[in-house]
């Protein structure tokens, strides 16, 4: 059989590409884009049967990416995260995508709760003070976070882990989700955001979740942690919240323009914690990651169903042109 036409995007060399993807032997002939911009992404998807994404969001699909690939068969993201693909085109050519659901949640979870205690414990704070040669031991006036509230808006796999987290803690956590459940610990939004001492933000981002949070809705003195998207949250509103000593503070891992850019003010404003989006950056992360995207791969070329199809098209993935040469 003619070896399947797969489309690396991942901003990896192309010899590196070939080596990770060498399991799945000669069944792919692997290739990447001439060059990392739009209009080597157009040219490449020509050819291309199967796409494997781009984890940094820097080469997406949107409709006329798709239009310029009649022979995509599935596009496999190697993230949780799909956003910048345009889902209802990629399902309208009849082509599955899928993510790499659940990965990362151990990761995230972590990072979500080191990151509330750090807020609540005055961690950075009590760093830079003694490095600037204070000893502000009266001063700092941290906080436990045990017996606290917890509101987790989102309820996927990492906000399940986290909800783990905090509760082994003795936390009282409380959660939302879009699909609204009859069961105990599930909370109206504005009652959540409303009463929590602690917000985390474990969401997708989608058109119907962007700008979900604003932070001026948190109760006065409450933390907000985002591991999410920063389109989540309101930004522009949680300048505003810090501003005005709304918060108890904020944990960032993930903003509206990434890299933060220079002169942005939550670089300035006290009480932030920054992270350059690596909640979910483990080396145990990343082996799952790199697993789960060699299965789905192999499960797509012998026919099997693919796992974690975000866009509601069949999981069985079919070769659009049966003679379809490898260019």
């Amino acid at each position: 059989m003619t070896p399947w036409n797969l489309l690396a995007l991942p901003p990896l060399p192309e010899e590196l590409l070939r080596k990770m993807l060498a399991p799945l032997g000669e069944r792919v002939s692997v290739r990447a884009p001439a060059a990392r911009d739009r209009d080597a992404l157009l040219t490449a998807l020509a050819g291309a049967e199967i796409v494997l994404g781009d984890w940094t969001g820097e080469l997406t699909l949107d409709a006329r990416a798709v239009a310029a690939a009649p022979r995509l068969a599935f596009l496999q993201q190697p993230s949780v995260g799909v956003d910048g693909h345009d889902l209802a085109a990629l399902a309208a050519a009849g082509v599955p995508v899928a993510n790499t659901a659940g990965v990362s949640a151990t990761a995230v979870a972590e990072w979500c709760l080191a990151a509330a205690l750090a807020l609540s414990r005055k961690l950075a704070e009590a760093d830079a003070a003694v490095r600037a040669g204070e000893w502000p031991q009266q001063a700092l006036r941290p906080a436990e976070l045990r017996g606290r509230e917890v509101g987790v808006v989102g309820y996927g796999p990492i906000g399940v882990a986290c909800a783990g987290l905090f509760r082994a803690l003795g936390c009282e956590v409380s959660y939302w989700t879009r699909t609204p459940r009859d069961e105990p610990g599930y909370r109206d939004l504005d009652a959540l955001l409303g009463s929590s001492d602690v917000v985390v933000v474990a969401i997708a981002l989608s058109e119907e979740t962007r700008g979900l949070v604003d932070p001026r809705r948190l109760r006065p003195g409450a933390l907000l942690v985002n591991a999410a998207r920063g389109g989540v949250v309101d930004q522009e509103g949680l300048v505003a919240a810090l501003r005005e000593g709304r918060l108890g503070g904020a944990a960032l891992d993930v903003f509206d323009t990434e890299p933060l850019p220079a002169g942005d003010p939550l670089r300035e404003l006290p009480g932030v914690l920054l992270s350059p989006h690596v909640a979910g950056v483990t080396s145990e992360a990343t082996g799952r990651l790199l697993t789960a995207t060699l299965d789905n791969l192999a499960a797509a070329l012998d026919g099997r169903p693919v796992a974690h199809v975000v866009n509601g098209v069949s999981p069985i993935i079919r070769r659009k042109f049966a003679d379809s040469p490898v260019l």
